[in-house]
């Protein structure tokens, strides 16, 4: 066993328990750490950790954490120089920071995407629709647990939104302004990929009027069968959202290793949608935080987080394993 511990690194305090829990199932040695309340020296020339698991959350904002955004990206940055190995290192959370970056990294891979354009004055959000199929998504650049964004039925509801000055561009007031398809059977897929490999893919069913698709928050199967939220607080309001295990194909299998091995991504989730409209599927979300669906083992049919211990130990250099 390696007498250094692996740093988790993160400010929610729910969603990483069931990683916890395998640490500590495993014998694994580890220190939580708070991303809300951290420093760092840049004189130091190593650290105590023989990992570090980058957990922060763009969402961190919205629990009154919004010093830790731009923070995580600076300590990532100073671990790297140290030669520290990082587990969604600084190039995978910069990725994450920016919804605008995702983009450009779908287009120079060649690969679909919603119509787009990119602000960062709520004055040019009207123009920027221009030539898009209404409803139109804004959507902050910075986001996370689908925060920031706000979708426009008509050029008439957005014109009036810029005119009231209701139109938020978020924490770097900066912005897309994104066609919004239809969805083809009313699911969204996310593919979670481990160590630039496909993992498991969920189809997932919003709530009415949600963009929050977080996987943890999932309620229930399509088929009515309730799941344990393990990794969300106990009194948890139901969000309505239900989910069914996926079999992408192949193709689209390979495109999203692809966008996590560009990335740089170690571990995260890819989502798509298929317009409905016209058949053709459209990535959209490139998540370098990956929050597993809950109850996976009734979803997918075996926990994930046995395997990204399994990971995290071999990255580490310690025992990944314990006795029956």
């Amino acid at each position: 066993m390696s007498p250094r511990p692996i740093a988790i690194y993160h400010e929610h305090p729910d969603w990483f328990r069931p990683l916890f829990a395998e640490l500590d199932r495993r014998g694994i040695a580890y220190e939580r750490l708070d991303a809300a309340a951290h420093e760092f020296e840049p004189a130091n020339t190593a650290t105590p950790y023989s990992l570090v698991f980058n957990r922060a959350s763009p969402s961190a904002y919205l629990r009154g954490h919004a010093q830790t955004t731009f923070y995580t990206l600076h300590w990532l940055r100073h671990l790297e120089r140290l030669g520290v190995p990082v587990v969604n290192g600084a190039e995978a959370y910069a990725l994450e920071l920016s919804k605008a970056t995702q983009l450009d990294l779908l287009r120079e891979l060649g690969l679909p995407y919603p119509r787009s354009r990119v602000i960062n004055d709520p004055s040019r959000a009207v123009a920027a629709a221009r030539g898009f199929r209404y409803p139109v998504l804004v959507k902050a650049n910075v986001g996370g647990s689908g925060a920031g964004i706000v979708k426009y039925e008509s050029e008439a509801a957005l014109v009036a939104a810029v005119a009231a000055g209701v139109v938020d561009l978020g924490v770097d007031g900066t912005a897309l302004v994104q066609e919004a398809a239809p969805l083809r059977d009313g699911h969204i897929t996310r593919v979670e990929t481990l160590n630039g490999k496909y993992l498991y893919a969920i189809n997932v069913y919003p709530a009415a009027g949600s963009f929050d698709l977080c996987p943890a928050d999932a309620c229930q199967t399509t088929n009515g069968v309730e799941l344990v939220r393990g990794a969300c607080a106990i009194d948890a309001p139901k969000s309505g959202m239900r989910v069914e295990r996926a079999d992408p194909p192949a193709h689209i299998i390979a495109e999203v290793e692809r966008i996590a091995q560009a990335a740089k991504i170690d571990v995260g989730g890819i989502e798509y949608l298929v317009d409905d409209r016209d058949g053709q599927h459209y990535f959209y979300d490139v998540n370098a935080l990956s929050n597993f669906v809950a109850d996976a083992i009734n979803v997918v049919g075996f926990d994930p987080f046995e395997r990204l211990v399994d990971y995290l130990a071999e990255r580490a250099g310690v025992l990944a394993t314990v006795e029956a």
